[in-house]
Order: structure tokens, then sequence, then C-alpha cells
């Protein structure tokens, strides 16, 4: 009996390793989704090079005095917002970026590439217009935010965004150890205190990806005389976008920062 009990107790624990190391070796194919290059795009595209990659950007109104860089979710084919980027921002122009391995990017998406591609589309940006500001929505939350503390941007647009991506595995794989499996963090809390311009927070309603309350821990954390919040009623993680009051939030938003 103790002998059979030991053994299953081994099975347990063998099995309860081999799902770990499932988790740790395939962790980035769980998180991002890269997507194909997009056709027949009506924006201006660039290959921006970023050390060892070549990062693909859509850009459009490239002749604008000021630009607004966009980083997007971890499924999203950017290139799907030209149409209403290109109606929303038309005084502006509008970099959107797609990370490595996505839409014709060349490498592979990790933290530590998706911080160096920003910077390096940033750097490029910045040689082109006078100011820049910043949209992150989702996954690209950790990258805006990111690059709102190490360069400095007119303006912070914060699309359900996660404090850390620590905090969401921990909620999806409360059996595992994920704060020591994870790779990537995109810890956003810890960079809150270096940002330096205003910030806006778009929150769902009903987000259950990202839940309202990670956006708001973030937010918390960011200079209260620079940050504010706005919940979009009946909207999903996914269907923020699709909200009336999204884009007219954004366009307001940084309309005001930036001089024409």
């Amino acid at each position: 009996m103790k002998s059979t009990l030991v053994s299953l107790l081994v099975a347990a624990a063998l099995v309860y390793a081999g799902l770990c190391l499932y988790l740790y070796l395939m962790q980035r194919s769980l998180m991002y989704f890269p997507t194909p290059p997009a056709r027949n795009v009506p924006a201006e595209r660039l290959s921006i090079n970023s050390g060892d990659a070549t990062v693909v950007v859509w850009r459009l109104h490239g002749e604008k005095r000021n630009a607004i860089l966009y980083f997007g979710g971890n499924a999203e084919d950017v290139a799907l917002n030209v149409p209403e980027f290109s109606d929303w921002f038309s005084q502006f122009a509008v970099y959107l970026v797609n990370y490595r391995g996505y839409g014709g990017s060349s490498g592979s998406p990790a933290e530590s590439a998706l911080y160096r591609d920003a910077e390096a589309v940033f750097e490029f940006a910045s040689a082109h217009h006078t100011g820049i500001a910043v949209i992150g929505r989702s996954l690209g939350s950790g990258v805006a935010t990111h690059l709102a503390s190490v360069r400095t941007v007119e303006r912070l647009v914060l699309v359900s965004p996660a404090a850390s991506f620590t905090a969401l595995a921990h909620e999806l794989y409360p059996f595992f150890p994920t704060s020591w499996l994870l790779k990537d963090r995109y810890d956003s809390l810890s960079r809150a205190g270096g940002i330096a311009a205003p910030v806006l927070v778009l929150i769902a309603e009903h987000d259950r990806i990202v839940r309202p309350g990670h956006s708001l821990k973030l937010a918390s954390a960011i200079d209260q005389s620079l940050v504010r919040t706005h919940t979009i009623a009946n909207a999903d993680h996914n269907s923020i976008g699709a909200s009336e009051e999204y884009g007219p939030a954004l366009r307001a938003f940084l309309t005001a920062a930036l001089p024409q």
C-alpha cells in the first residue's frame, strides 16, 4: 500500500514537472500569434533596421509634422487599422508597427527584442517628425510603457494594459510556478514611475483577458497628475476597438498633445 502511494506520488510529480517543462519551452508560442504579411495595404511600407532584424512598418501621412506610433495586440494584424487610423489621425503621421515575426518583419518575437525594435522605430520617426505620441494595445501596452519610460514622448495611450504578464500568467495558470517559468514578463508596473508624459488608460468594461483591475493597478502607479482612465461600457478585450467611443477618445486625447 505504501509503495503504491509512493509510486502514485512520484508519477504525479513527474507529470507536473513535465507540464512545467512544456509551459517553459512552449510559452512564446502560447503568448505570440504572428500574422502573415498583409497585401494591398493602402499605406507606405517601411523597412526599419533593428540590429539583427528588419521591422516592417505601415506609415500613413508621412509628411506630417508630428507622429503616432502604434503597437498592437499579440494576434493583431496592424494593417487592419489603416482605414480608421487614416481617418482619425489625418493630421499626424501614423506608424503601425509589425512585431518581429509579424506582417513580414524578420526574426522571432521576444520581450527584449520587441523593446529594441520599438526604440529603433522611435529613432527613425524622431528623425522625420517633431513630436511623437505612442499607443499600445494589450501586449503593445507593455512595449509602449517601456518606450515611454526610456524616451521622451508627448503622450501615451494604453489600451487594455496589464500591470505585468507575470500576474496574468498566475491568473491563467494558478497551479504552476509562473513567476519562475515566465521568460517575457512585460513588467509595466516597475516602469510606471519613469513615465513623464500625460497618459490615457482605456479599459473595456467586460474584459476577461486583462481584467480591469490589472489596468487600474498600473494606472495607480503612474504619477496621478499625468494619468486618467476611461472605461468603455459594454466592451470586452477584443471588441473595444470597435466601440463608437474608442476612436473619438483616442483622437481627443492625442490631438490635444501636439502643436499643429
